[in-house]
């Protein structure tokens, strides 16, 4: 019997080990980026607690997350800004915008379900949240939820924050007259609401 010599196979080139991928360096922040820091930082400690409870005032269902995201939203445009006026005015008009977006959604959300589910049991709300909500607000904070959103958010604008009508107009993307019939309108409704409850 005659034996076989064993033929080498031939395998396929292996290839070179790749080259392994650096991490990646942070981005180098300059001067400007130092300044948009210090700038969100500072409007962050300043104002949170009132951009808070002007998205409650205004109707939102998750105020956290709607001045979260008006946080994010100056954070990107900072260097778009004059002053730290702007920034503050700038500040209010999304978290008003916000609101409105998320109210807005929610009631065509709602108007789309075709089997609106079992009510939930009550939420239990944030640590602000009741703050917000002593006992002797809860009355008129329940009226203005009622109101339309455009009256509601003229109403806290003005006596809440103590806007000018100039200012609430810049808020809300509206003129000032529309302002002034806002409020009057609010302020009606809110009166006649109030005086139901007594």
């Amino acid at each position: 019997m005659r034996r076989r010599q064993n033929t080498p196979v031939a395998l396929p080139p292996v290839p070179a080990p790749a080259a392994r991928a650096e991490p990646l360096a942070p981005a180098v922040s300059g001067p400007d980026d130092a300044e948009r820091e210090a700038g969100v930082a500072r409007l962050f400690e300043v104002h949170y607690s009132s951009m808070l409870r002007l998205a409650v005032l205004l109707g939102a269902d998750d105020p956290e997350n709607v001045v979260a995201e008006a946080y994010y939203q100056i954070y990107r445009k900072w260097r778009r800004l004059r002053d730290a006026a702007a920034a503050e005015a700038y500040l209010r008009s999304t978290v008003c915008n916000l609101t409105r977006m998320r109210i807005r959604h929610l009631q065509v959300a709602r108007r789309h379900e075709e089997n609106p589910p079992n009510p939930p049991d009550e939420a239990v709300a944030s640590a602000e949240h009741a703050a917000l909500l002593r006992d002797d607000q809860r009355v008129l904070i329940d009226a203005l939820q009622q109101l339309p959103p455009r009256q509601r958010e003229a109403l806290v604008l003005r006596h809440w924050l103590g806007l000018k009508e100039s200012e609430i107009a810049a808020a809300m993307g509206i003129s000032c007259g529309s302002v002034k019939t806002h409020t009057a309108r609010g302020i009606a409704a809110l009166t006649q609401a109030m005086e139901a409850r007594r």
